[in-house]
């Protein structure tokens, strides 16, 4: 499915220019957050790249202010890379999307279960009693 959709942009010439400067931001975007670091780089996100200035837009101020003062080394460690950037220009953008940090739901151990059913059995019968007699009975 993607290598078709591949090539129906390739087949029109405007298309294949948009998809080139797809891919070419993608390809920045993958340089900067590999080179920057990663308490900065997951609160970025590479706008494109005119006339050799990289944009990067971020969620608050603090974070521009850290880029900018990082802005220099960057630049270096993006040239060494092989990607023609001049200058980094950072955009504070408050609606800018934050990616939500992935919980994973916590399992309870057998000890940890076997002493949540030994508490509900020393309680009087109550909503607390059976909300840990069901916690005890949960599976791995």
């Amino acid at each position: 499915m993607a290598q078709q959709f591949k090539s129906l942009l390739s087949g029109n010439l405007e298309l294949r220019r948009l998809l080139v400067k797809a891919q070419t931001l993608s390809a920045l975007h993958r340089h900067f957050i590999s080179i920057a670091p990663p308490h900065l780089a997951q609160s970025s996100q590479v706008l494109g790249l005119q006339s050799g200035l990289l944009s990067v837009a971020v969620g608050n101020a603090a974070i521009a202010a850290k880029l900018r003062q990082l802005a220099p080394e960057l630049v270096v460690k993006l040239q060494d890379r092989g990607c023609e950037v001049s200058g980094i220009r950072v955009k504070v953008q408050v609606s800018f999307p934050r990616s939500e940090p992935v919980t994973v739901p916590r399992k309870l151990g057998k000890t940890a279960r076997d002493a949540l059913g030994g508490l509900s059995q020393t309680l009087e019968d109550s909503p607390l009693k059976l909300a840990l007699k069901k916690m005890a009975e949960t599976k791995e």
